[in-house]
């Protein structure tokens, strides 16, 4: 097979999990608690992660103990932080609002590079990320952009925006990253989230909000343990290894239309006006911004 077919074929699978990690957020909902959804799937994400790196967590040890905060923080806020925000969000909104939102990361990641590092930035990637940010507030607005004026928001839809904004403060953080190997970064920072996760299931028990997963509970846990929290992680790190980082990055894209679409099959949620709208300033501004960003010497997108 073609290195490139592979690459995009990886790819789609990677994207398409991690769309159906929303759907699986929403039908979770009555079947498990976010909270006990969040915790339950670092336990089996650690579980398997004690066979499956643990030699190499030996061998990256050093570094990983002068680093182990920054680590553990990495599990705390890009994976607890911002699962728990998004089925929490899901008990408010559809999985097709939370898909297309989620769309609204890269512009948030680019607004805190340049706030903090002043990385450079083209009038292309002002005008394609002004696209998104229309599309996600047409999506947070149901349509109606008046809403947000008189910050009538949806709840679901609010949470969704923390999640944005957590998850996009993750991603910038991880410049910080020490030097080991990716099996040993997902690993701590998954015992990052399982640590971090106890606090809010126990918060959840205390208030009488939480729900012991029922037979449907358990496929969800299941589902959100292994295949986004472990598979599409390594399928991922494959396709980068094959085409790049900056083509691989492009497919994270895909994730509202595999989000929306298996919304509507899976769990017949109503495709509205307004997500075809969103959906296509969202990704159209994304096209723009990647196509204008500034392209450095070394750039292995650069042509000459």
């Amino acid at each position: 097979m073609p290195v490139n077919l592979q690459a995009y074929i990886i790819l789609c699978i990677t994207t398409l999990i991690w769309g159906g990690n929303s759907v699986a957020g929403k039908m979770a909902v009555g079947h498990v608690s976010p909270m006990m959804l969040t915790g339950m799937r670092w336990v089996i994400a650690c579980i398997v992660l004690l066979i499956f790196a643990a030699p190499q967590v030996r061998r990256d040890f050093p570094a990983i103990r002068k680093n182990w905060l920054l680590l553990l923080g990495y599990g705390t806020v890009g994976f607890t932080a911002f699962n728990a925000f998004l089925y929490s969000a899901l008990q408010f909104t559809s999985a097709i609002n939370a898909v297309i939102e989620q769309a609204g990361i890269p512009m948030v990641i680019f607004a805190m590079n340049y706030v903090l590092f002043r990385t450079a930035f083209s009038m292309a990637q002002i005008a394609g990320f002004t696209l998104t940010l229309f599309g996600v507030a047409l999506t947070a607005s149901h349509g109606d952009l008046t809403t947000l004026l008189s910050l009538d928001l949806n709840q679901g839809d609010a949470l969704m925006m923390a999640a944005v904004l957590v998850y996009a403060g993750y991603t910038v953080a991880l410049r910080w990253k020490p030097a080991i190997h990716w099996k040993s970064l997902i690993a701590i920072s998954a015992f990052g989230a399982l640590v971090s996760s106890i606090p809010l299931v126990i918060w959840e028990f205390s208030t009488g909000r939480m729900i012991w997963p029922d037979a449907q509970g358990w496929v969800i846990v299941a589902y959100a343990g292994l295949l986004p929290s472990l598979v599409s992680q390594i399928l991922y790190v494959r396709g980068v290894e094959l085409i790049g980082p900056n083509r691989a990055g492009l497919f994270i894209n895909t994730i509202p239309i595999f989000g929306t679409l298996l919304s509507i099959a899976l769990i017949g949620e109503a495709l509205q006006t307004f997500h075809i709208v969103a959906m296509a300033l969202v990704l159209g501004g994304i096209g723009v911004a990647e196509r204008g960003r500034p392209r450095l010497a070394t750039d292995p997108g650069k042509t000459s």
